[in-house]
């Protein structure tokens, strides 16, 4: 009996084979239909990479509320936006100051403990310039912009 014969002949195998391949076929359209809506219809989870900072922050919480509170708060965030990028750099070089500290030799624990306390006070006024501006944009908020103000949750990276 040759292939030919078995091919030609009608019978259950020929149909399986058919039915689990237009299955497959099916199977795999589908998957890429999915992931071309996907990409059309959700936004990606991470934007840019220059968009994981403050900013990228503050416009996920203006979109969150109402539009004329939503202007307000990036009209707050626009104006300390120096001081924000000032508050930030010096954070950043004391985070150095304390790899450095690690890099030392001879390592100096007096050091690192100076490194990391500097790096305390830099990011606490880091924070506290942030929350100054949306301390300063609630207080001309409207009711219900401060409302979903205090519902909000940052979106957790992945």
């Amino acid at each position: 009996m040759s292939f030919a014969h078995i091919a030609s002949t009608p019978g259950p195998a020929p149909r399986k084979l058919l039915l689990i391949s237009l299955a497959l076929n099916l199977f795999f359209i589908g998957i890429t239909g999915a992931i071309a809506i996907r990409q059309y219809v959700a936004p990606p989870a991470i934007t840019a990479a220059g968009e994981r900072g403050d900013a990228a922050r503050i416009e996920q919480l203006a979109g969150t509320l109402p539009a004329a509170d939503a202007t307000i708060l990036r009209t707050h965030f626009a104006s300390r936006r120096a001081a924000i990028e000032a508050a930030r750099t010096a954070y950043r070089a004391r985070q150095e100051t304390i790899r450095q500290a690690l890099r030392n030799e001879p390592f100096s624990a007096d050091a690192m403990r100076t490194a990391m306390a500097e790096t305390r006070a830099a990011r606490q006024n880091f924070d506290q310039i942030l929350h100054g501006v949306v301390l300063g944009a609630a207080s001309e908020m409207s009711s219900a912009g401060r409302n979903k103000l205090a519902d909000w949750r940052p979106v957790p990276r992945q």
